[in-house]
C-alpha cells in the first residue's frame, strides 16, 4: 500500500512540475505589470482551450499530491 502511494506522489508530482512549466505566464515584463491589472479586474477568461486544459491538470495533480502526502503520512503514524 505504501508503495503504491510512493508512486502515486511521484507521479503527480511529475504531473504537477509538467503542467505548471508549460503555462504560459500572466505578465509580459515590465509593460505587462503596468498594464495587466486591467485584464485581472476586468476578466480575461481563459474558459476553454489549452490553457484552460492546464488549469484542470494542475488543479488536479495538486490535489492528488495532497491527497496522497496525508494519506501517506496518517499510514506511517
Amino acid at each position: 500500500m505504501m508503495i503504491a502511494l510512493m508512486i502515486l506522489l511521484a507521479l503527480a508530482s511529475l504531473v504537477l512540475i509538467g503542467s505548471i512549466l508549460l503555462q504560459s505566464g500572466n505578465s509580459a515584463g515590465l509593460s505587462g505589470a503596468i498594464g495587466g491589472g486591467a485584464e485581472q479586474l476586468f476578466g480575461k477568461k481563459k474558459s476553454r482551450g489549452y490553457e484552460a486544459i492546464l488549469s484542470r491538470i494542475t488543479t488536479g495533480g495538486a490535489v492528488v499530491f495532497i491527497v496522497a502526502s496525508l494519506v501517506l503520512v496518517a499510514i506511517e503514524h
